[in-house]
């Protein structure tokens, strides 16, 4: 039987080959110069690529973080206006709450029932003589908010409407009428 060698790597460290455990820690110190030239990391190092896998990776992951925090702070600042939005018709609404309270306590004091019933339907005490100024047509003159400029010329009151339409109306009913004042002072002979 042949004798059995041990297989490379089986025995511990430093007691291969005829050196011993002294040319495994030589050749494991570094030189002054830096790395061996035959260490295959050396020369990886000076071929390696720029990017690599894991900085792509790194990239990729980078991107979808910021795409995803980008979309979640757009809806965080959408929700803070539409927040301020009806913080806004809130305050609006208080004031017309406060508003609405007012009139309403306004409405439980007799003497302001009375004005508005004095103002509004012309009403009057029991005893009291009402008097209204009213125009040549009979008409009640209603007090004017505002006073009129004495200068300024008189407004014209364009017709209504109906009054047109009647006139035309009419004018169908009586066409002796209308021809009569529509006929031109002389006839217009057309050029040869």
């Amino acid at each position: 039987m042949a004798e059995r060698r041990p297989s490379r790597g089986s025995g511990p460290r430093g007691t291969r080959g005829p050196a011993g455990p002294r040319s495994a820690a030589r050749s494991r110190t570094p030189r002054p110069g830096g790395v061996r030239p035959t260490d295959p990391r050396s020369r990886a190092g000076a071929q390696r690529p720029k990017l690599t896998g894991r900085a792509a990776i790194l990239i990729v992951v980078v991107a979808v973080l910021a795409v995803s925090y980008a979309s979640s702070m757009r809806a965080y600042l959408q929700q803070q206006q539409h927040e301020a939005d009806l913080r806004s018709q809130i305050a609006e609404t208080s004031k017309d709450i406060k508003a609405l309270e007012r009139e309403k306590r306004r409405w439980k004091d007799e003497a302001f029932i009375e004005a508005q019933a004095r103002k509004r339907f012309g009403y009057v005490m029991p005893g009291e003589t009402s008097y209204m100024v009213i125009d040549e047509n009979g008409d009640p003159l209603d007090s004017p908010d505002e006073l009129a400029d004495p200068e300024a010329p008189p407004v014209e009151i364009p017709d209504a409407w109906w009054d047109t339409a009647w006139g035309s109306i009419e004018a169908a009913g009586n066409p002796e009428k209308t021809r009569r004042a529509n006929t031109p002072a002389q006839k217009i002979e057309p050029e040869q």
